[in-house]
């Protein structure tokens, strides 16, 4: 591992495609030859809620907005998202995002994480659903 990396955020492939329409993602940890954290870009267009939650075995997450705003779910809680918010999700806790009227735009950032990975989808409704 090198002692520095840098890389551009915006020149990473989307790697979401066509598998959720409207939701732009690109992950740069493999760039940056981080042992440690992983950053992804999300960009989602207005108001579109994303199909799938997910939660973690052992990755802390924060999430920063870096333009719109939205709503994300934690768990069973929705909480309200504005530009330069920071949220800290647990590993364990339920997350999903949902872009406003003028789109979601944002930056996670991950802690550790096994080598294959441990993210986990959930099909579960969102609180404000049932």
């Amino acid at each position: 591992m090198s002692a520095y990396k840098k890389t551009n955020l915006m020149e990473l492939d989307d790697v979401v495609g066509d598998r959720a329409p409207g939701i732009e993602g690109r992950f740069a940890r493999r760039e940056l030859d981080s042992r440690d954290l992983g950053i992804s870009h999300w960009r989602f267009v207005p108001n579109l809620r994303a199909p799938s939650s997910h939660s973690h075995g052992e990755q802390e997450e924060a999430y920063v907005v870096v333009s719109g705003s939205g709503r994300m779910r934690l768990g069973d809680e929705v909480v309200e998202l504005r530009q330069w918010d920071v949220v800290r999700v647990a590993p364990e806790v339920i997350r999903g995002f949902e872009a406003g009227p003028d789109g979601l735009e944002y930056i996670a950032v991950g802690g550790p994480r096994p080598e294959e990975g441990d993210g986990q989808l959930s099909d579960a409704p969102w609180p404000d659903e049932g």
